[in-house]
């Protein structure tokens, strides 16, 4: 039982970074979290960049302590070591996903067209912003600025700054603009996603 535990401790351990970086990179992305496998294969391709990263700073050092001494190398300094990486290969990811930066790359050299963003809801709403209209289930219309929206059009809420009801012209006055009724006593209004059915994105004035 004891060689047992003991074997599991190590094997965790080893693992740790891994899953490490995968929670960092899901906490700091809209990115869905996948099944528990290909979260475990995740952490291990992270363990592995990890894993060497450690190899490759424990190298340099051993170089280094020739010309000026450190301390010793223990399993603690692989346990920091690897716990920094971790964090710092979680953070790179997410900030990589987040601006779009390897695909970026990629569809500029003409390997893919995709983004890495998690869906075209996120990355029309997080890469373009502008002023929307809600169109909501229930036929009325709000427009403002979406200071925050959902990471899914399923769940969630919206909250739009600078709101204002667009309220249809009489039937009678045919091909008159939308009527927009300002809120300026609101500093902004929350809209459940799933009380939307479509979402207008507005285009940018020659003023702005």
């Amino acid at each position: 039982m004891d060689s047992l535990f003991s074997n599991a401790t190590t094997l965790l351990t080893f693992l740790l970074p891994g899953f490490l970086s995968a929670w960092v990179f899901y906490g700091l992305t809209s990115h869905p979290k996948p099944p528990q496998f290909e979260r475990t294969v995740e952490a291990l391709v992270f363990t592995f960049v990890v894993q060497a990263l450690v190899k490759l700073t424990e190298f340099v050092l051993f170089l280094a302590g020739r010309c000026v001494v450190l301390g010793p190398w223990t399993e603690s300094s692989a346990l920091l070591w690897g716990s920094v990486f971790a964090g710092a290969l979680g953070m790179g990811l997410a900030h990589a996903a987040n601006k779009d930066l390897f695909h970026g790359v990629l569809r500029r050299a003409g390997f893919t067209t995709r983004t890495s963003h998690p869906s075209e809801w996120y990355c029309v709403l997080g890469a373009r912003p502008a002023f929307v209209v809600l169109q909501l289930k229930d036929g009325r219309r709000l427009t403002g600025y979406p200071k925050e929206w959902p990471v899914s059009p399923a769940a969630g809420q919206f909250y739009i700054q600078m709101p204002a009801w667009l309220v249809e012209a009489d039937a009678s006055d045919a091909g008159a603009e939308p009527a927009m009724v300002e809120l300026p006593q609101l500093d902004g209004i929350l809209i459940h996603a799933t009380d939307v059915q479509w979402v207008e994105i507005l285009q940018e004035t020659g003023n702005g």
